[in-house]
């Protein structure tokens, strides 16, 4: 095994993260219906990903490229979950029903920074008390310890929101129209 053997499997390597990194943000903006920077993503993707192939393909019994390859594409789309996650803003909507407490756990999550929405409904037992918030994904943790520790039996449910526009947000910048 020669230095450039190992500097290539390298560049092969790093290669590949940039393709998995670039393929896993592009994901989150097709979602988001963003397409004109999912389109100049996905040529990038897509020509690295053709260098790489190239590459590999060349040789398939080289077992140090093929082992780059692969630890690149595992590395690639945890550095692609890390970038998500620190520079593209996601939001979830959680939602809780319960029958007991419905209201102080709005209170409780609005003493901590939330915004929160109530309303009265029909459960299968009786009514029941629908606390929804949207908040930024990063602090979803967060809110379900909260609503854990108030209301241990009450239904948590969690969507992603594909879009928010004014309401109240914690960090999220008010926008006047």
């Amino acid at each position: 095994m020669t230095l450039e053997a190992v500097a290539f499997a390298l560049l092969l390597f790093s290669l590949r993260v940039t393709n998995y990194s670039i393929s896993t943000v592009r994901l989150v903006f097709l979602a988001r219906g963003k397409r004109l920077i999912t389109a100049v993503m996905s040529f990038f993707e897509a020509l690295v990903f053709a260098v790489v192939m190239a590459s590999i393909v060349a040789d398939l019994t080289n077992v140090l490229n093929l082992l780059a390859y692969c630890m690149g594409a595992a590395v690639g789309s945890y550095v692609g979950m890390a970038i998500e996650s620190r520079v593209v803003k996601t939001y979830a909507t959680v939602q809780v029903i319960t029958a007991n407490g419905g209201s102080q756990l709005a209170d409780r999550l609005r003493e901590c920074g939330y915004g929160v929405t109530e309303t009265v409904g029909r459960g299968r037992d009786g009514t029941v008390t629908i606390v929804r918030s949207s908040i930024n994904t990063r602090d979803l943790s967060h809110m379900i310890q909260i609503i854990r520790k108030e209301l241990p039996d009450a239904f948590i449910e969690v969507e992603t929101a594909n879009m928010v526009q004014r309401g109240f947000i914690p960090g999220m910048t008010p926008r006047m129209q």
